[in-house]
């Protein structure tokens, strides 16, 4: 018989010290399950191993053993590209108004005070998952909605816009926002030459370079689709629509860090905005967010002086205002972070009947993107994963693949009739021809270059800043300390683009940058 040896025996005489009663002392609680291997055969203590005689080497047949390290080798899976650092919590939706006139999203109509299960995870974008809370980075903010027709996923950030319209651009300038290739350091040159050569980022660098770049609390922070959708109602036959942005409206407030405030918080927890909204869910301060839609004809998108699918700009409220519709609440914390955060996956393409996205090209490619980086991350049936199953699903077309958990369908035939059409237009009361053919969109022109248009409202927000004791100091103090580090071709260029959003901000930029230059 193979000898049974426990890591805490005594080199010399086999004898167990301290160590093991405190083990064993831990293990025989009655509420303990009975330890196994993961084949279920059980061990009476998973500190043992086998050996050839009391000192000799290790069996491979020890199967505890090498399955227990095999496992262990295995449990990091690879992190997201972007949105690496994360955290979340369970929560519920509260319709508040009605919104049957333009949608017929069941979530969104009906009987007010009806509610929704769901899921949200904060996350940083371009950090790694062992970064800082308070790095200067727009935040991720994305919920799961378990809805009766579907998941429905918001994949938002915190801020209203983002650095580029054009999706080619998107995997450069992640790159852009990493580690150099070479001596694996951020850089700063790097950074700021994608920005100073694709200028129609100034709007989202005016707001990430502001205290805006670096929230709080995750429960102090906005949230907003940036991107148009449009809301739909199957129903009518002329297939009409309406373009919406939605946003999420912190009830606690929002709350920013200066610079040096950040920096302080960093060096004494890099993890304090996660720690700040599991604490305060588990102590029963439930933050929420009271949601808004904004509204926008076809008639009016062909009208409006921007591109309605342009991601670098906003809709002025004063032209389509806020029209409240609904409230988030979280309220309660996972139980298991890799279960159920690590694991969560959220794509724009989880939508319901109701919601469809629009022609806007970013997010097109992400409706794509998303799924197939968790199928890279999770594996092709990651939507057997709990957190990420929806409520009610059938779909006998998709089976089979690793991992494939659920019974795979049983016996029903991985093809389907065309009955299951008129079985699903009947349940919803539509007739047999709504939206048999595609209804068209007015043919929009290319993005093209920098145009005056993209800093307008850069520049309307520097006017906001100013008055905003000390925002203007502090947002030409961020710049001009990051920006310090890039070379001079592209220092020059960055202070051209800033000139065009205000020249005062332009020279304020350039002064404070070549002073930090000049050490």
């Amino acid at each position: 018989m193979p000898h049974q040896t426990t890591a805490s025996d005594a080199s010399a005489g086999g004898e167990r010290g301290p160590a093991y009663a405190r083990a064993q002392s831990t293990y025989q609680y009655d509420s303990q399950p009975v330890y196994t291997t993961t084949s279920g055969h059980p061990i009476d203590d998973p500190k043992k191993y086998q050996r050839a005689g009391a000192q000799g080497p290790l069996l491979l047949q020890d199967f505890h053993l090498i399955d227990l390290l095999a496992n262990f080798d295995r449990e990091r899976i690879p992190e997201r590209v972007v949105h690496a650092k994360g955290a979340g919590a369970y929560g519920e939706f509260e319709l508040t108004h009605d919104l049957s006139d333009i949608t017929s999203v069941a979530m969104l109509t009906g009987a007010v005070g009806k509610k929704t299960p769901l899921l949200t995870r904060f996350s940083t974008v371009g950090g790694e998952k062992g970064s800082s809370d308070t790095a200067r980075d727009p935040r991720g903010f994305s919920t799961k909605f378990y809805t009766e027709e579907g998941n429905w996923d918001w994949v938002f950030n915190n801020t209203p816009v983002f650095f580029l319209r054009d999706p080619t651009n998107f995997p450069t300038f992640i790159h852009t926002q990493k580690r150099n290739p070479q001596t694996n350091l951020k850089d700063a040159t790097a950074f700021w030459d994608y920005l100073s050569t694709h200028q129609e980022s100034a709007h989202q660098v005016m707001t990430l370079f502001s205290d805006r770049g670096t929230p709080a609390s995750l429960r102090k922070m906005h949230g907003y689709s940036g991107h148009t959708y449009k809301f739909t109602k199957p129903e009518s036959a002329d297939g009409s629509f309406v373009y919406v942005q939605i946003h999420m409206r912190s009830d606690q407030g929002v709350e920013t860090l200066t610079q040096p405030e950040a920096a302080e918080r960093d060096g004494a927890n890099p993890d304090s905005l996660t720690q700040d909204l599991f604490e305060a869910i588990d102590r029963g301060e439930h933050p929420s967010w009271t949601t808004y839609v904004q509204v926008m004809t076809p008639a009016q998108a062909e009208k409006f002086r921007y591109n309605v699918f342009d991601l670098t700009k906003v809709w002025p409220q004063s032209e389509f205002p806020l029209r409240p519709f609904g409230r988030v609440t979280l309220n309660r914390n996972v139980q298991n972070y890799f279960a159920e955060i690590e694991q969560a996956a959220f794509a724009p393409s989880n939508l319901v009947p109701g919601v469809e996205p629009s022609a806007d090209p970013v997010l097109q490619s992400r409706l794509f993107s998303y799924a197939d980086t968790h199928r890279h991350r999770l594996g092709s049936n990651f939507m057997q994963i709990p957190v990420n199953t929806p409520l009610h699903s059938f779909n006998p077309f998709v089976r089979d693949g690793l991992m494939n958990v659920n019974g795979n369908h049983g016996a029903n035939p991985n093809y389907e009739s065309s009955y299951r059409q008129l079985t699903f237009k009947a349940k919803r009361g539509l007739p047999k021809t709504a939206h048999d053919d595609w209804v068209g969109e007015s043919s929009w022109s290319v993005f093209g270059d920098v145009t005056d248009l993209d800093f307008e409202q850069p520049r309307k927000l520097w006017e906001v800043l100013g008055r905003q004791k000390g925002q203007q100091d502090n947002f030409v103090s961020n710049v001009s300390g990051h920006l310090s580090g890039a070379r001079k071709e592209t220092r020059q260029r960055t202070y051209d683009m800033f000139t065009r959003v205000d020249k005062d901000l332009g020279r304020r930029i350039k002064e404070a940058t070549e002073k930090a230059v000049q050490g």
